[in-house]
């Protein structure tokens, strides 16, 4: 019975699966999604998908909640009421999906391949890994499986199993505790630097594209590597290490100066991260606007002589904004025509987004070459 159970549980679990990923774009876009994330875990409403229950005797109608007088019949329809729609309602379940899952079935739609960390992974971090099963320790570490079949095993032998009645109590010499042992274990760590400019061109609607971009950028790239650290920078003529919580809801006025978000990127870098031991992402957000000519080859030279030889890759996503020229996208294209490409392909990759609807094909853009 509980084989089937678990049988049926697992299907209904694919079942949820396949709607989320029918409905991927449309969750790409949902920025409730971020509001509702838990710590390893996210709410996703799932429609059309009725819970499975156990009904029991006749469920044919009967009186919930509103108006109803004592001794009324069960089921009996009211006076006086409207007549009742022909319409199927539409269901909605709210399943919790780890990130882990929404990350795989990210990958899956988009048909990413899996990241190749590069480094050296000399960074280790010490793990518990269970080895074994014993028959003393604490009662955290019970092991509830092996203690009942021990139970079983001993009912059995003598001959006090009844399977009219097939109670098994486990007694001190029937329980069992897991073992473990203390591994070193190599971690890919990767670090991850989110700037954004935050000048008067960058309004609430870029905001809110750059907010989501981010959090599937971080669901992917958690599920690749054990380590993440992210910082983040926002920028106008000055830029700034800020924190998550002010990184999307700062908002200046200024003009725009790239090269100082890319000045202090270098200078993090250089301080916290070497790329010998660390995995390094780093994205810039901006309606591409910039202030000059001379800001923009200074751009490319920081991103030529610094950031780009330190990093995995370097991304580069320009929102639409009615205030802002566009054109840094257009100077990143014509001064690495091939992307900064090593032996893996292009380093620096470059998307647009004009809207929520652009998400997908953006973070296709990012990842599909698996650096």
């Amino acid at each position: 019975m509980i084989k089937t159970i678990e049988q049926d549980h697992q299907r209904f679990r694919q079942i949820v699966r396949g709607k989320i990923r029918k409905d991927l774009r449309k969750f790409l876009s949902r920025g409730e999604l971020i509001g509702r994330e838990g710590k390893r875990a996210v709410s996703i409403p799932v429609h059309d998908i009725d819970l499975p229950t156990f009904r029991y005797g006749d469920n044919s109608g009967g009186v919930g909640m509103g108006e109803g007088n004592e001794g009324d019949s069960v089921g009996q329809a009211g006076k006086d009421k409207g007549q009742g729609g022909d319409r199927e309602g539409k269901h909605i379940l709210e399943v919790d999906v780890t990130l882990e899952e929404l990350a795989d079935i990210l990958a899956e739609e988009l048909r990413l391949p899996r990241i190749k960390p590069r480094g050296q992974h000399n960074i280790t971090t010490i793990k518990d890994k269970y080895t074994g099963v014993r028959p003393i320790g604490p009662a955290s570490l019970r092991h509830f499986k092996r203690t009942y079949r021990e139970a079983l095993k001993r009912q059995l032998a003598m001959g006090q199993y009844d399977p009219d009645n097939p109670v098994i109590i486990p007694i001190k010499n029937d329980l069992r505790f897991r073992t473990w042992n203390e591994v070193k274990k190599p971690q890919s760590n990767a670090a991850i630097v989110y700037m954004m400019d935050v000048s008067g061109s960058m309004g609430d609607e870029q905001k809110e594209l750059v907010r989501l971009e981010a959090f599937w950028i971080d669901t992917w790239l958690r599920r690749n590597y054990e380590g993440i650290e992210s910082r983040y920078i926002v920028h106008d003529v000055r830029a700034a290490e800020v924190d998550k919580k002010t990184f999307f809801s700062v908002r200046e006025d200024g003009g725009t100066r790239i090269s100082s978000a890319f000045q202090a990127c270098h200078e993090l870098l250089k301080a916290h991260y070497d790329p010998a031991d660390w995995n390094i992402y780093l994205f810039h957000f901006s309606d591409g606007d910039n202030s000059s000519d001379a800001d923009n080859r200074l751009c490319c030279k920081l991103l030529d002589d610094h950031i780009i030889p330190m990093s995995n890759m370097f991304g580069y996503c320009q929102v639409a904004s009615a205030y802002g020229s566009g054109s840094f996208i257009n100077v990143l294209h014509e001064a690495f025509p091939n992307g900064a490409a090593d032996e893996a392909g292009p380093r620096l990759i470059t998307s647009r987004v004009n809207s929520r609807d652009d998400l997908f094909e953006s973070l296709k853009t990012f990842f599909k070459a698996g650096r």
